[in-house]
């Protein structure tokens, strides 16, 4: 925010003068975002049919850092520029959200592999270990009598996105 005092002026052909002391013009600098800026945003993510696959309407808005790769790639652009109270529609390709579905993440099983007791069924989920050790969740796609084939593809993988999204707070470069 800028203060900018005047002082001694005048109107052309009026005598009056505007005093310092109770004058003064606030140029209110708009803040709009940047990569590094420390964000909070309230979103909406609707599939190509409008159905929400997620929102933060009824919980507390989404915080992250612009630009630092903490989001999925289409989103992270989608916010730069905006400013506080903005609201903005996207459509991110898949290739920019979650990714192609790659069909090498099809994952067939024995059935031997398995613990023991366990008899999965489709739509079951089979934790697996992930890239850097991280557990993720596979949904079950078949079964036969030996096998068991999963999908460890994002559950998004493959889908087209759009986000409604309002930018709520910036904190610059933080």
């Amino acid at each position: 925010m800028f203060i900018i005092p005047f002082s001694g002026c005048t109107k052309d052909n009026e005598e009056e003068t505007i005093n310092e002391e109770n004058t003064e013009v606030v140029v209110d600098e708009v803040l709009v975002v940047e990569a590094g800026d420390y964000i909070k945003v309230h979103y909406t993510g609707t599939l190509d049919d409008g159905s929400v696959f997620d929102s933060s309407v009824e919980r507390e808005p989404l915080e992250f850092t612009a630009g630092a790769g903490q989001m999925i790639k289409g989103f992270d652009a989608a916010v730069i520029g905006m400013k506080v109270g903005e609201v903005k529609t996207v459509t991110i390709p898949a290739e920019d959200a979650y990714g192609l579905h790659d069909d090498e993440l099809i994952l067939t099983f024995s059935k031997d592999e398995l613990p023991e007791g366990m008899d999965p069924k489709v739509g079951d989920q089979i934790p697996l270990s992930g890239s850097g050790g991280r557990i993720i969740n596979a949904p079950v796609v078949e079964v036969t009598d030996t096998t068991i084939i999963v999908d460890a593809n994002h559950r998004l993988a493959g889908k087209d996105l759009t986000f409604e999204i309002k930018l709520v707070e910036i904190s610059k470069g933080k």
